[in-house]
């Protein structure tokens, strides 16, 4: 596989268990960040003329070579009539806000080509078509599955530059910014890894002029956030010290819903619950893992922790087997 860039890193982490199909709520919060992503991209690699503060791009520069298709999706909408751009980088980022449906499904399309080609996304039936209700109605449904290696090495290495002492890079930074603004970093850190996180933001808008710029920053719509927990997490955070001096609050952005997963034989005991759920998955080509055996095990599927919770649902007659609960992956 070859080197991915900063926007195509980000990509691979926002597109992974999101819907392939359809433009839902969850994958828009996402594809405006990717924008954003591009953007920031640009700016680390030099790509903007400079005059003091401001950001210099004309529309002759869209046809550079080395201005690739997610690129020019991007780039193409903020021009809108104007042959010449001139912002501060937090204009450039909150234009991104605007960005509309079809340009987002631009975004998505030039992302999701180079991404695939790379061999670093994939698209594949989605887990929710594996819930019992989607199974018997016959319904088919897609979502985009990243390459499970690269995912991992990319979430755990922003994972401890995050959460150790020292100095982040630049890029670092900008990924905490645009996990925190898709609202998908609940995903990645505890709840009470999250008071680290905020006190590594208080730290970095004192130390590094970039952090300074782009945290302040807040491109998310929040009507389209699908926000959960809120006020617990805020609370939660807001009461150590640091957070209380930054506005840091994270909206949760769930990426799946719900599935239950029946199974062959009432009252199936773990390893025959376990079996079906593996049966089940692999039959759609899932990739499953068990992490941790057990009355609930947990395990990953595509990326995604997730504990296999006993239930049942109630029809003329009881129907047994597991719910998948969504798990913390840093946990």
């Amino acid at each position: 596989m070859k080197e991915l860039s900063f926007a195509q890193n980000f990509s691979v982490i926002a597109l992974n268990a999101q819907d392939s199909l359809h433009l839902t709520t969850a994958k828009k919060v996402f594809l405006r960040c990717m924008a954003a992503a591009t953007i920031l991209e640009l700016y680390l690699d030099n790509g903007f003329k400079t005059e003091g503060d401001f950001l210099i791009l004309n529309q002759e520069d869209l046809n550079s070579p080395e201005i690739s298709r997610y690129h020019k999706a991007v780039l193409k909408t903020l021009f809108s009539k104007k042959e010449t751009l001139s912002e501060q980088l937090p204009q450039y980022l909150k234009k991104v806000t605007k960005l509309s449906k079809k340009m987002l499904k631009e975004v998505e399309h030039a992302f999701a080509v180079a991404l695939t080609e790379a061999n670093a996304l994939e698209e594949i039936p989605a887990l929710l078509g594996c819930d019992l209700e989607y199974v018997t109605a016959g319904i088919s449904m897609k979502e985009y599955r990243s390459n499970s290696e690269l995912f991992s090495r990319l979430t755990e290495s922003l994972r401890a530059e995050t959460l150790e002492t020292g100095p982040m890079t630049d890029e670092a930074i900008l990924m905490l910014w645009l996990l925190r603004e898709s609202g998908c970093i609940h995903d990645f850190f505890s709840r009470e890894e999250l008071k680290r996180v905020a006190e590594r933001i208080f730290e970095l808008q004192g130390s590094s002029s970039l952090a300074k710029q782009v945290f302040p920053i807040t491109i998310h719509k929040t009507i389209e956030m699908g926000i959960k927990n809120f006020l617990k997490s805020k609370k939660d955070v807001m009461s150590t010290a640091s957070g209380s001096g930054i506005n840091f609050v994270f909206p949760v952005i769930e990426r799946s819903q719900s599935v239950f997963i029946d199974t062959e034989k009432v009252f199936a005991n773990k390893e025959e619950r376990l079996r079906d759920i593996k049966a089940r998955l692999e039959s759609k080509g899932h990739i499953f893992t068990v992490i941790r055996e057990g009355e609930v095990p947990l395990i990953k599927i595509d990326n995604v922790l997730y504990e296999a919770v006993p239930s049942a649902k109630l029809y003329r007659i009881p129907v047994h087997g597991v719910r998948l609960r969504k798990y913390p992956l840093s946990l």
